[in-house]
């Protein structure tokens, strides 16, 4: 199975990122194939299609199978194994950003919280256990945030990712307001209470007359 020079460029830039994305790149490699592949493939057309040994597709296919990113199929009449790519992009996109959360992100928590319930025993010990708490803080925030948008639809999320920066000047807006309508607030209270004082004596001397 002859790649074009178009597959092939993309197959081979796949490869390369794989490593900065936490996989090699025979894994980044039969990924690429896959995902641009009109049909599934077997191991054998992977490993012709890439020049890579039948034991490296092997284990690079079972590396993509833990990260859910393949689909195993058969064919009638084929005992062979086929696979594929999710051919939705946006699935692909959710499996691996939930992948990457539970095997990067959830460690990285469960050690945080285990810190926060030592006992320090020095001042050093608390000034780093407060910087991990504020850590803690903020991976929990962004991970609680990813996991709201992981329950929405894609249409939705698809709207929402396309408002780009209008979202922050819709939340500027938002503060901008808020903090209006607090200002007004604090100053009625305050202009009832100044009317108060300035007729309460008046009361007091009239009553003195009398």
């Amino acid at each position: 199975m002859q790649l074009s020079p178009l597959i092939q460029r993309f197959v081979l830039h796949f490869g390369e990122m794989g490593s900065r994305w936490g996989i090699n790149r025979t894994v980044g490699q039969i990924y690429a194939l896959l995902f641009t592949a009109p049909r599934p493939l077997n191991a054998d057309e992977i490993a012709e299609s890439l020049g890579f040994s039948r034991s490296n597709v092997s284990i690079g296919l079972k590396e993509l199978e833990s990260w859910n990113l393949v689909r195993l199929s058969h064919q009638p009449g084929d005992r062979r194994e086929y696979f594929s790519a999710p051919d939705d992009v946006w699935a692909i996109f959710r499996t691996l950003a939930e992948e990457r959360r539970r095997r990067e992100i959830d460690p990285t928590l469960s050690m945080l919280r285990e810190v926060q319930l030592e006992t320090p025993q020095s001042d050093e010990d608390r000034h780093a256990q407060a910087r991990m708490k504020e850590m803690y803080g903020l991976i929990f925030l962004v991970t609680t945030w990813f996991g709201d948008m992981q329950k929405l639809d894609v249409a939705t999320l698809e709207k929402l990712m396309r408002l780009g920066s209008r979202v922050t000047k819709l939340l500027d807006v938002k503060d901008r307001l808020t903090s209006a309508i607090g200002l007004g607030g604090d100053k009625a209270p305050a202009k009832a209470a100044s009317k108060a004082t300035t007729k309460a004596p008046a009361k007091t001397a009239r009553s003195r007359k009398e």
